[in-house]
């Protein structure tokens, strides 16, 4: 049954095959593609080209706006029809100021064509406008700087990702090959009579695990690559492989220092400081709404009896239009409110910000420091069981050990080495967010 098992894994080795090799690229090759093809830079950069727009249509308030009208009305109302007539220039008072023509008229058709314009010659709210339409665009460009961070962050860990999968495989694989070893190893002294039964069940079930565990390294290879192409903004479906990881620089500053350079540099920071500057100028855009507005107004205007942009008469006008609202039920005093609570709310969570952004800081160095013990620990550990292993070794070929403690000090070794990877990949993992939460991750990455 046991060997059924290892034929079927084998089979399974076989058909999933290794990981298709993809391009190998670097660290800063794999970032440089991610900030011009990763889907999420894409949809930030539109959601601020999106703002600048809006910045654009908030100034063009400041222009004139013109419309054309045109349209048909039929009516017999006395006053529709005398203005109709006097539109078109057709009054003739020896006819159409008889009692019965004014009180009685006809129904009467007239088109009427206009071409007006309105021009803002004093409204603050536009300029309130424009301003927080600005600070949205300024907030848009801090989302993109903040994304970049991210996807670049996202790319290191990714790559460290297929680092450590690699590791794992080969360890996998060596330990397939030393479990193979053993089960021949068992065999022969069984067939020999110096092993027992035992022995040999042991070491078929220890390659059947080793079998498996390769076939899951293999696989999780795959997709660290293709986690890697992902956040590389690479095709559907395809891998990346890497190189040798690029060494960021060692911190040079001290913690207060980077929770200095955290405080200028991290973009989610000064998104939150613009959401305090908007805040302000909702509140000034709300005072402003108690002032008057003044705007000049005029237009040309087409009337025909009978034709659609006829002319039987031509006309226009010109002037100029204050408006001051007096009294709207205290809404503009509610919406003054709301905006100096919402300002003040802004406020808060800036500071709230700022005491995160301290907090993640002497969280990263803390980790860091926390990842530099233990992988001495672990570097240990390895030189430990590869000890322990080379002593077992030598005590299995003088006949002195059993090979079941000779495959657990295989196993004990292993279990080392992977442990090792992982530390590895934790240190340099902490490391980069020491830079991430600076803000400044990717000057480092790319320098």
């Amino acid at each position: 049954m046991i060997h059924k098992i290892q034929t079927l894994l084998a089979a399974l080795l076989l058909l999933s095959a290794a990981p298709a090799f993809g391009e190998v690229v670097t660290l800063q090759e794999a970032v440089g593609r991610a900030l011009t093809s990763n889907n999420l830079l894409k949809a930030a950069e539109l959601e601020k080209g999106a703002a600048e727009q809006d910045v654009a249509a908030s100034r063009s308030r400041y222009l004139p706006r013109l419309f054309l009208e045109s349209g048909a009305a039929l009516s017999n109302t006395p006053s529709s029809v005398f203005m109709m007539k006097l539109d078109e220039g057709r009054i003739n008072p020896a006819s159409d100021f008889s009692a019965d023509a004014l009180n009685n008229p006809s129904a009467r058709a007239d088109f009427r064509t206009a071409l007006t314009f309105e021009q803002p010659l004093l409204d603050l709210g536009i300029a309130t406008g424009v301003e927080l339409a600005g600070k949205g665009a300024e907030a848009a460009a801090l989302s993109l700087q903040g994304r970049r961070e991210e996807v670049a962050f996202r790319v290191y860990l990714a790559y460290l990702g297929v680092r450590k999968a690699r590791a794992y495989g080969e360890i996998a694989d060596q330990a397939l090959a030393t479990a193979r070893e053993h089960d021949r190893l068992a065999g022969v002294r069984e067939k020999d009579g110096i092993g027992l039964k035992s022995d040999r069940l042991r070491a078929a079930t220890a390659l059947a695990e080793a079998e498996q565990r390769l076939v899951s390294a293999k696989n999780d290879l795959l997709l660290a690559r293709m986690r890697l192409n992902l956040v590389a903004g690479g095709p559907e479906g395809g891998v990346l492989d890497t190189g040798e990881v690029a060494k960021l620089q060692e911190p040079a500053l001290a913690q207060g220092e980077l929770v200095a350079l955290a405080r200028l540099s991290r973009p989610d920071l000064k998104l939150a400081e613009k959401s305090v500057q908007k805040g302000e100028i909702a509140v000034k855009q709300a005072r402003n709404a108690f002032l008057p507005t003044l705007y000049a107004r005029g237009g040309y205007q087409l009337n025909d009896r009978d034709l659609p942009l006829g002319a039987d008469k031509d006309s226009w006008n010109v002037g100029v239009n204050l408006r001051w609202e007096l009294f709207d039920g205290a809404r503009r005093s509610h919406e003054k409110e709301k905006a100096e609570l919402a300002r003040k709310g802004a406020a808060a969570l800036l500071e709230n910000e700022r005491r995160e952004v301290a907090l993640q800081v002497t969280e990263s160095v803390l980790h860091r420091q926390e990842a530099a013990l233990r992988l001495e620990s672990a570097r240990a550990a390895v030189r430990d069981a590869e000890e322990g292993l080379r002593l077992v070794g030598l005590r299995f070929g003088n006949g002195l050990s059993s090979i079941v403690e000779l495959m657990d000090a295989e196993a004990a070794r292993n279990r080392s080495r992977a442990s090792l990877v992982e530390v590895e990949n934790s240190y340099f993992a902490s490391t980069g967010e020491i830079y991430f939460r600076a803000g400044v991750f990717l000057k480092e990455v790319m320098r």
